[in-house]
């Protein structure tokens, strides 16, 4: 065991000696996963409440999805569009069956896609909607988190994220979240594209008012404007839906797909939308050496097969209402708000959440706060139950010592005070 702590150590050491410093991880090593459960170097086993940021919807290690794997990269991983492939078809075929979107156009990491999407948004405003050339205006909303990229970063409104890496495109406008009207008014006549998240991740699970989406698909159609949504996170069976934007029974002129699209075990993400839109790219526009390649592509398709034929929507709505019932219930006031829809959920604490995720990671599960003090919670969606209701025990067991300990303390302080 000794042994075993030291090579952690040192695997936790060169990290920091040798990579860039722009992760806070919690200090768990994880070496195998399977299914929602992780195992750290020490062989110490942890319930997975995070799932890659939904990269793995359907668990660690899909056993469909790794054979896709191993059967594509034995016969060819990599030919670039410069060829066609016998995998890249197919995908296209199959995204188009289960969308019902015209075309797509698969990239590989999801910043990738927004990217596309952007710029699909750009050109089309100038080549069909007749914006002037370099007039063309994007609105997305305060607090989105749509990737890292330069353009992306431009449209963020959380100062770290822009800090030092101006300056941005120009064009480029937030609105807040949840305010149809204040879209309205944003509109130009320059504006191509609302880019939107139907439901905001990295800014805690905020869930805009009902009727929001349909409104603001309203607008869009009425000023002529491109709704893009961001389905990143929110897509392929996350909040009980196969998309978010379909618990409002809309229909996004544009959907940025990413993350669970890969299964987590290749980086594959993709635009979806009609032939009009990305019929605007021709031959050099746009392009990238990996996107579409044949072991992506492969994957991509079983990652699909099994969110599909595993009923994952529908079980992430079954155990999503049950989670939320449960935490909905919890007793603290430490609690400012639970929030969620499907298994993806948020606890905001009125104090900071990294120390609850670190208590939570101790006792076996892990977690990761966001806007420092919100806990994410977003497992796996082929948990079992049980697993799930243990998980939910250990938050409500580190809660309740939390609030104790803090108890503790303002007694601590109280007797202090009165002994002066």
């Amino acid at each position: 065991m000794e042994q075993s702590q030291g090579f952690e150590s040192d695997l936790r050491d060169l990290e920091e000696q040798y990579g860039a410093h722009n992760y806070h991880p919690l200090d768990v090593v994880i070496h195998s996963a399977r299914g929602a459960w992780v195992t750290d170097e020490e062989g110490r086993r942890y319930l997975d409440f995070l799932s890659a940021y939904s990269a793995v919807n359907q668990g660690h290690c899909h056993p469909a999805i790794f054979r896709a794997l191993v059967e594509q990269a034995q016969r060819v991983t990599l030919t670039s569009r410069a060829f066609r492939n016998d995998q890249l078809p197919l995908l296209l075929r199959d995204l188009h069956e289960l969308t019902g979107y015209e075309r797509a156009l698969p990239m590989n990491s999801g910043a990738e896609a927004v990217e596309t999407a952007l710029k699909a948004a750009r050109k089309w405003g100038e080549t069909v909607k007749g914006i002037a050339p370099g007039e063309t205006e994007i609105i997305a909303c305060a607090n989105n988190f749509h990737g890292r990229t330069i353009a992306v970063v431009g449209l963020s409104t959380e100062p770290q994220y822009r800090s030092g890496f101006g300056p941005f495109p120009a064009g480029l406008r937030t609105v807040p979240f949840g305010d149809a009207a204040a879209l309205r008014r944003a509109i130009t006549p320059q504006t191509s594209a609302f880019l939107v998240e139907p439901i905001q991740g990295e800014a805690g699970i905020i869930i805009p008012p009902q009727g929001y989406l349909r409104e603001v698909t309203a607008i869009c159609r009425e000023k002529n404007v491109l709704l893009i949504v961001d389905e990143i996170q929110s897509g392929l069976g996350r909040t009980g839906k196969l998309f978010a934007y379909m618990h409002e029974q809309i229909r996004p002129d544009v959907v940025i797909v990413g993350k669970a699209l890969s299964g987590g075990f290749y980086p594959v993400s993709a635009v979806l939308s009609s032939a009009a839109v990305l019929g605007v790219f021709q031959p050099g526009d746009h392009g990238s050496t990996f996107g579409g390649n044949p072991l992506a592509c492969a994957v991509a398709r079983a990652a699909l097969r099994v969110i599909v034929e595993e009923r994952l929507a529908e079980r992430s709505a079954e155990l999503g209402e049950y989670a939320l019932s449960r935490l909905r219930a919890l007793r603290s006031d430490r609690i400012v708000e639970v929030r969620g829809r499907g298994l993806w959920l948020a606890i905001e604490l009125n104090q900071p959440a990294r120390p609850v995720c670190e208590a939570l990671s101790r006792r076996g599960v892990l977690c990761k706060e966001t806007h420092e003090r919100v806990i994410r919670i977003a497992p796996p969606l082929v948990i079992r139950r049980e697993d799930l209701e243990w998980g939910l025990d250990q938050i409500e067991e580190v809660l309740r010592e939390h609030a104790a300990e803090n108890e503790a303390e303002v007694e601590s302080t109280q007797v202090a005070v009165l002994s002066r």
